[in-house]
């Protein structure tokens, strides 16, 4: 009320003031905002049980990692003790190598089902390389983000690069897109050789001196380190700690088969739309950088099951890793028995690779049957044997 009113006139100055102060109290309180419904909303829904799904995880990863580790070092021991001469042999051949042998995984699957017989020569290739992939077509790419041992390392270093530089970065869309298209390519090629050969052609390969070694090759490619190797790898690991998964989402045609495979999985990170608060923190969680905070479902070929935008939600049902949702009203009874929860996952991922390789050990198609004496002869002179 302005002061040439005429009520205001009459009033002593005193109760003209006390009559402001009561007014602008009560302007005060009624600009103070309202909780929102948002607000509202995410305190009565927000997560109550603990999130544990990425510690499981990294618990995964390290375990495959020191499994990987091992393996690798009682294949090295044995490599040597055959170019040493050692009698008796310290170690056995571990067959689980031929896990790090994916073509050739991938060109024993063709032979195999060409002719319905299991290949002789790297057996475990194909066990290992069949499991990967009967993993991803059941929960999506889980096999990146949980087993892989590149896969681990690329994460470490994007978290190293974080923890350094403060950040990461994303590459714009027009230069993303081209970039991701070369894993395809790289994929393409190996499925069009293999794919174009005979089964007697692969059977011929395996059994030539360079097929029979192929590990032992591979990691004699490691072992002669080269001034070009060492530079290329100090690069990618530049180029991984500053780009999430640069390895993963760039280069790595594994990982390119297991996203195509994973289109076919039932499981996948679905949103619901009604729990959903909106907040946003799952699509800046994502280390593919998928939009998820937008969509109904997450279906892209990039999606690696990590579940880190899952960990990242706070709302109950707001986000999960399931099947379709029932129809019901209510969120727990829309995701009720549809969640695949990460212990769930984890037992999955262990159950699918150990029972294949139980399969493979029960029904003898797990070792390679190459006598000592023809290890002998090739490893020694591995420099001789080329494809």
């Amino acid at each position: 009320m302005s002061d040439t009113c005429p009520e205001n006139r009459a009033l002593p100055a005193t109760a003209r003031h006390a009559d402001d102060a009561v007014s602008e109290s009560v302007i005060r309180v009624s600009r103070r905002p309202r909780p929102s419904s948002t607000a509202a909303k995410h305190k009565a829904t927000r997560r109550t049980a603990p999130e544990r799904s990425q510690a499981l995880r990294h618990t995964a990863q390290a375990l495959f990692v020191a499994l990987n580790g091992w393996i690798g070092w009682q294949f090295y021991l044995w490599v040597r003790a055959l170019e040493l001469g050692l009698q008796p042999m310290p170690v056995a051949r571990p067959p689980g190598v031929e896990g790090w042998l994916p073509i050739v995984g991938l060109m024993n699957t063709k032979e195999f089902l060409a002719t319905g017989v299991v290949p002789s020569i790297h057996p475990a290739a194909m066990v290992l390389f069949v499991a990967f992939v009967a993993i991803s077509a059941l929960l999506k790419r889980s096999f990146c983000s949980w087993l892989c041992p590149i896969g681990t390392l690329s994460e470490a270093l994007w978290k190293a690069g974080r923890a350094l530089f403060g950040r990461n970065f994303r590459l714009p869309r027009w230069i993303d897109l081209p970039l991701r298209a070369l894993k395809y390519l790289v994929l393409g090629f190996f499925l069009v050789a293999v794919g174009t050969m005979s089964a007697g052609a692969i059977d011929a390969f395996m059994h030539a001196p360079f097929g029979l070694i192929a590990d032992v090759k591979l990691l004699d490619f490691f072992r002669e380190v080269t001034p070009a190797l060492l530079e290329s790898l100090a690069l990618l690991a530049l180029l991984s700690m500053l780009v999430q998964n640069f390895w993963c989402r760039y280069l790595c045609p594994y990982g390119a088969l297991m996203g195509l495979v994973s289109l076919l999985s039932p499981l996948k990170i679905r949103r619901d739309a009604q729990a959903c608060i909106d907040c946003g923190k799952c699509t800046r969680a994502c280390p593919a950088g998928l939009p998820v905070q937008r969509l109904t479902q997450v279906r892209s070929a990039e999606c690696l099951a990590c579940m880190s935008c899952v960990a990242a939600c706070p709302v109950e049902h707001g986000l999960q890793f399931a099947l379709p949702p029932r129809r019901a009203p209510d969120a727990a009874r829309r995701w009720r028995a549809r969640i695949a929860s990460p212990a769930a996952t984890a037992a999955a991922i262990a159950l699918l690779l150990v029972g294949a390789i139980g399969a493979a050990k029960a029904s003898g198609h797990w070792r390679t049957p190459v006598l000592h004496r023809v290890y002998v002869e090739l490893v020694t002179h591995a420099d001789a044997w080329s494809h």
